[in-house]
């Protein structure tokens, strides 16, 4: 699996404000999140890929995460032969 530079990852989460549902689990290509005391926790940051996928499932509003931003999609961009104005450190206007 493909690493991220955990510190440039846009994803944030709020546990107070997790509901215990897991969708966030059952929906996330990298297992980025898991389940501990009927609550999500972050199990691996660096592994997300900035999809939306989690945020998007998640009815409290505990996850949020811009899509397609950042370094994450910078990577997946070149992979895939596309420009991208991210440079990955933080002084591009679409660098967080």
């Amino acid at each position: 699996m493909m690493r991220y530079i955990e510190s440039a990852v846009n994803l944030e989460f709020d546990r107070n404000l997790c509901n215990g549902c897991g969708m966030c689990v059952n929906v996330c290509p990298h297992a980025v999140f898991k389940l501990e005391n009927k609550r999500a926790v972050l199990a691996d940051k660096g592994a997300c890929m900035e999809c939306g996928a989690c945020a998007k499932n998640c009815e409290p509003k505990a996850i949020r995460v811009r899509a397609g931003t950042g370094c994450a999609a910078a990577v997946l961009s070149s992979r895939l032969g596309k420009k991208s104005a991210c440079s990955c450190d933080g002084n591009s206007p679409s660098c967080d």
